[in-house]
């Protein structure tokens, strides 16, 4: 652990009470003098996953596993009167990767004597970088793709006339069964070319229940993997309707629980998970509230090699794959206004849809 920064506080240092902590960008975390919590901010629950009412005077050392050296910091910070800044701490979370964050710790004097801890997300800047390079990366992608789908779709025509001009000539019938084949193939990747020249297609914009959405994409993964795919299910029942594409998003979700399963090499286990996050920032534009959907997998991972290539068209770590699923994933997500994110290691893979809920943006 890196050693903490200490700054000598003026002793008047007071603090009167939580209002307005709560509309704070960034997580902040209250304890009382024993290190018990006092209060946590939305922002804090996000990055905590838990509530006030969870962890409510409980020991911080007893909910996040791993603090020890926090717990020690934050003591001697109190009784010096000083703050401490802790550049890089990991927080452990259950079952994923850690975050690396940067903790303020703050002692706090008067009738409310205690510390507050301020956590920084340090890949908070990473992200947006990320999600502005994303907009653009896509917009040279669908170029690319239309440049690529205008090359194929051109010669599928005189490919199919061909065929059928050959099949007038055959006498044999177990030959024109190559023909056929020759036109069904042809017409389906006139199918695909024209899904690709025109991804951007009106949208079919209605209220709808996300929870429609996932139990459709497990019926047809679970009917394509009927042996050995287990899907489970962590719903919050309680999310309110979005206005969204049904199709879209169905294809969007479908296109990432499929990858999933490849990956699974059709055995292990997929869950989808829903829940709703407070104050998220999206393409620059900041909500109260957002719909947050997590597909976790416990298959081998992607490879570090491919991790920052994931989205981009033609890239698969599968053996035979188009690489275009994620990319068109990723687009019909950012028409609604949301983002892709993830985060993998052997045995955990979670991609995350984050959708803006309606009527929550500030203005």
């Amino acid at each position: 652990m890196v050693n903490p920064t200490l700054i000598q506080l003026h002793p008047q240092t007071v603090f009167s009470g939580f209002a307005g902590l709560d509309l704070l960008a960034t997580a902040v975390v209250v304890l009382d003098d024993r290190m018990r919590v006092r209060f946590i901010n939305s922002a804090a629950e996000n990055l905590l996953e838990t509530s006030t009412k969870n962890i409510f005077m409980q020991p911080l050392g007893s909910i996040l596993p791993g603090a020890e050296a926090l717990v020690e910091d934050s003591n001697a910070a109190l009784n010096e009167n000083m703050v401490f800044i802790e550049h890089e701490w990991h927080l452990p979370r259950k079952g994923r990767p850690s975050l690396v964050v940067s903790c303020t710790g703050t002692p706090l004097q008067g009738p409310d004597v205690g510390i507050l801890l301020e956590f920084r997300p340090i890949n908070q800047r990473m992200r947006i970088a990320r999600e502005e390079k994303i907009l653009e990366d896509q917009k040279t992608n669908r170029e690319l793709i239309r440049n690529l789908a205008h090359e194929i779709r051109n010669p599928l025509g005189g490919i199919r006339g061909a065929a059928q001009l050959l099949e007038r000539e055959l006498d044999r019938p177990e030959l024109k069964e190559y023909t056929q084949v020759i036109r069904a193939e042809a017409d389906r990747l006139q199918v695909l070319m024209d899904r690709m020249l025109s991804p951007n297609r009106l949208q079919q914009a209605a209220p709808l229940n996300i929870h429609e959405v996932l139990e459709r994409v497990r019926t047809v993964i679970l009917a394509e993997y009927p042996d050995g795919i287990v899907i489970q299910r962590d719903y919050d029942t309680s999310l309110p309707e979005i206005t969204a594409d049904r199709e879209q998003l169905i294809q969007a979700v479908l296109n990432i629980v499929r990858n999933a399963a490849q990956a699974l090499q059709s055995k292990g286990e997929i869950l989808l998970q829903s829940r709703s996050i407070r104050q998220v920032t999206l393409a620059r534009r900041r909500f109260r509230l957002g719909l947050l959907i997590r597909i976790v997998d416990n298959g081998p991972g992607i490879p570090e090699s491919l991790q920052s290539r994931i989205f981009q068209p033609l890239v698969s770590g599968r053996e035979g794959g188009s690489g275009l699923g994620l990319m068109l994933a990723q687009n019909l997500i950012s028409q609604h206004h949301g983002m892709v994110e993830f985060e993998s290691v052997p045995g955990h893979t979670c991609f995350s849809l984050i959708l803006p809920m309606p009527d929550t943006e500030y203005t």
